[in-house]
């Protein structure tokens, strides 16, 4: 059995339409903001949470709507695997990366290709956000 990690992770949205995907430092592949649920924290508010922390964005806890559980095989932890309860969250804000944020990045369905992706951004997340 593989080990597990649970994050809440976003797929944030800009007036615009495009999504953000943020790169950690020292590794390559790019994927959705959030990070992992601590014990006995709601998935809503370790998202919000990781959100202030890796970009400084504050949001409301009651307009991140609830897309689903996903799992893949973690990006940067081999032989882990990545459960993750994902929302939507819509923001103009500006995100400044913080914390062990490298990179961030607003794409389009078609730019995101460009790009190394996580596992889970690319099979599961993305496909989502394009309506492929």
């Amino acid at each position: 059995m593989s080990k597990t990690i649970r994050i809440a992770a976003a797929l944030l949205i800009d007036p615009q339409g495009q999504t953000l995907l943020v790169r950690k430092r020292g590794t390559l592949a790019f994927m959705q903001p959030g990070g992992k649920i601590e014990a006995d924290e709601l998935p809503v508010k370790a998202l919000a949470r990781e959100l202030f922390e890796e970009l400084g964005l504050r949001i409301d806890e009651d307009e991140a709507r609830y897309l689903g559980n996903f799992s893949a095989p973690a990006a940067n932890e081999p032989g882990f695997e990545v459960v993750c309860e994902l929302f939507r969250v819509e923001t103009a804000e500006t995100v400044v990366p913080a914390a062990e944020i490298e990179e961030a990045l607003w794409v389009d369905g078609k730019s995101a290709r460009q790009l190394e992706l996580a596992p889970l951004t690319r099979d599961l997340i993305l496909p989502l956000y394009r309506g492929d």
